[in-house]
């Protein structure tokens, strides 16, 4: 009987020992909610050369042969607002994202400009890749001015937003291309029966080889909307965008959707001073010059009258409202927030800041830095705040 305690409690030290070792073994992956400190340095299972995850099937194949009849392609296509005189840059984005993913996949590139594309344009763009490419012009009612736009009142915007150090400020194009790529590039007739687009500006860089079809990506699982960089905009650059969201809000409550990322919008802990300066907004915004989307959200009724009511507001040239605050608030107040993808597996960079994974299909970016501009710059990533309120997606 003296042994029979010693030997019992050996047993029971053994069985806690074995299912510590189980535990550690089998234990949950971390929780969709992440922390706000991002590890930019943890591996993609996507980009692992022995990986098959699941859903990401649709690798590349004969049915993705350029011309063919009845191909594996969906209905998506690649989309740059470029200028006859962006030709070289243009080209140097094609030449990336042709070698890293479209020359397996081979789907059509589509050109806007809001004056004809030169001959050359298009003989050196079509000479870069084996997909078709189309060449389109944009009309004149989509990228004027509109009429309500009051001259005097504009020009004095100008000069303040020029006081107070604002980009573009007095660049009228820049504002028109901010209202075009907000909500009327989906209203375009050669895009009237495309779902899908992956939007290309020039002068970026793809650094990653993908080898399954993200269109089909998007559709199979359901997601809206794909990005690859989050970052805070300039506050003074959008003082009103937020005050005429909530008027939108309380007009129409019945489009906020009940898994929305209003939170993400309104974070005060981040950049308290956007917050303030942005009257309650906390400036996060996905980088829209990457952006792979279903323009069935920018056609839906809440979407139109959004776009709507921040149009007739002006702010699009009183003020400088970019296409991505916009899009960023329209998704997170209207859309299930898990159709919205974080595409960590594209690494990516439009100067100064880079979406860069931790692959050895990667190659020439630097993983765990968000840019290779002064050190500054890596406060501006929002990315921590959407991974704390949202997840991965």
């Amino acid at each position: 009987m003296g042994l029979a305690r010693p030997v019992r409690v050996l047993g029971l030290a053994a069985i806690v020992m074995w299912l510590l070792f189980l535990y550690q073994i089998f234990k949950p992956s971390t929780p969709i909610t992440k922390p706000s400190e991002l590890d930019r340095n943890e591996r993609d299972p996507n980009l692992d050369p022995t990986s098959e995850p699941e859903g990401v099937l649709h690798r590349a194949s004969e049915a993705y042969a350029p011309g063919i009849e009845n191909s594996a392609r969906i209905n998506a296509t690649i989309l740059s607002l470029v200028r006859n005189e962006e030709l070289e840059t243009m080209l140097q984005s094609m030449r990336d994202l042709e070698r890293t993913w479209n020359h397996k996949f081979n789907y059509p590139w589509t050109f806007f400009n809001d004056v004809p594309f030169t001959e050359e344009f298009k003989r050196k763009t079509k000479e870069v890749t084996n997909a078709e490419c189309r060449y389109e012009l944009i009309p004149k009612e989509h990228w004027e001015m509109p009429s309500w736009i009051n001259k005097d009142l504009y020009m004095e915007s100008v000069r303040i937003l020029k006081e107070n150090e604002i980009q573009y400020a007095d660049k009228v194009s820049y504002h028109q291309m901010c209202r075009w790529n907000s909500g009327l590039f989906y209203k375009h007739p050669a895009l009237a029966n495309i779902q899908y687009y992956w939007r290309v500006e020039p002068k970026v860089h793809f650094f990653c080889d993908v080898d399954y079809d993200v269109f089909r990506f998007m559709q199979d699982h359901n997601k809206t909307y794909g990005f690859t960089i989050s970052l805070y905009d300039a506050p003074k650059s959008i003082p009103s965008l937020w005050p005429e969201t909530v008027k939108f809000i309380a007009e129409y409550p019945e489009y906020i959707h009940k898994n929305n990322a209003m939170a993400w919008l309104t974070d005060k802990e981040g950049r308290p001073e956007h917050y303030n300066k942005a009257n309650g907004y906390s400036t996060c915004h996905f980088w829209t010059n990457f952006e792979i989307a279903d323009m069935n959200f920018w056609r839906s009724k809440p979407y139109e009258d959004y776009f709507n009511h921040l149009d007739r507001a002006g702010g699009f040239f009183y003020e400088r409202w970019g296409d991505a605050p916009v899009h960023s608030i329209a998704l997170a107040m209207m859309e299930d927030s898990s159709r919205i993808h974080w595409f960590r597996d594209i690494g990516y960079q439009h100067i100064p800041f880079f979406n860069c994974p931790n692959s050895p299909k990667c190659k020439g970016c630097v993983t765990g830095r968000i840019t290779d501009g002064e050190a500054w710059l890596t406060k501006e990533d929002c990315r921590p705040n959407w991974f704390k309120y949202v997840g991965y997606g």
